[in-house]
C-alpha cells in the first residue's frame, strides 16, 4: 500500500505540473508564482513580500529581478521613502495570473466530472489534511 501511495502521489504531482506548464510559457517558478499571487490584491514592498514568503531578501531580490526581466512586475520608488521600491504587477503579470486562474477552473471542472459529490468531499478533506501536514512540517523544519 505504501508503494502504491507513493506512486500515486508522484503521478498526481506530475500531472499537476504538466497542467501548470500549459499556461507557463516563461517557466515561472513556484516561488515566482507565489510572489505574483501576493501582488494580485495590491502592490507591496520587498520587505512585506519576504516576510510573508519566509525567504531572505537576497532570494527575493533574485526572483524579483527575473520577474522584472520577463515584464511581469514593475518597481517604482515608494512615496514615503524613495529608497524603497514598491513592487506591482504589469498587465502581462495580471494576464498570466488570469490564465492560471482559468486553468485552475478547468481542473476543478475536470474533478467535478470525474468525482461524485461524495468523492469530491472526501478528496477535499484528504487533500486539505495533507496540505496542512506538509505546510506544518516545512515550517517547523525552517525554524
Amino acid at each position: 500500500m505504501t508503494e502504491q501511495l507513493q506512486v500515486t502521489l508522484s503521478q498526481l504531482q506530475c500531472e499537476l505540473v504538466a497542467e501548470r506548464n500549459l499556461v507557463n510559457p516563461d517557466g515561472i517558478s513556484w516561488l515566482q508564482y507565489d510572489i505574483l499571487s501576493l501582488l494580485k490584491s495590491e502592490a507591496k514592498l520587498p520587505k512585506q513580500l519576504s516576510q510573508h514568503l519566509g525567504i531572505t531578501k537576497t532570494k527575493l531580490s533574485k526572483n524579483l529581478t527575473k520577474l522584472h526581466e520577463l515584464n511581469y512586475i514593475i518597481q517604482i520608488p515608494a512615496q514615503i521613502d524613495r529608497r524603497e521600491m514598491v513592487t506591482d504587477l504589469t498587465i502581462k503579470g495580471r494576464q498570466f495570473l488570469s490564465q492560471t486562474d482559468n486553468k485552475h477552473q478547468e481542473l476543478s471542472n475536470e474533478a467535478q466530472t470525474c468525482f461524485t459529490h461524495d468523492e469530491q468531499e472526501q478528496f477535499i478533506k484528504l487533500s486539505q489534511k495533507l496540505v496542512m501536514t506538509l505546510r506544518e512540517s516545512r515550517l517547523s523544519s525552517e525554524q
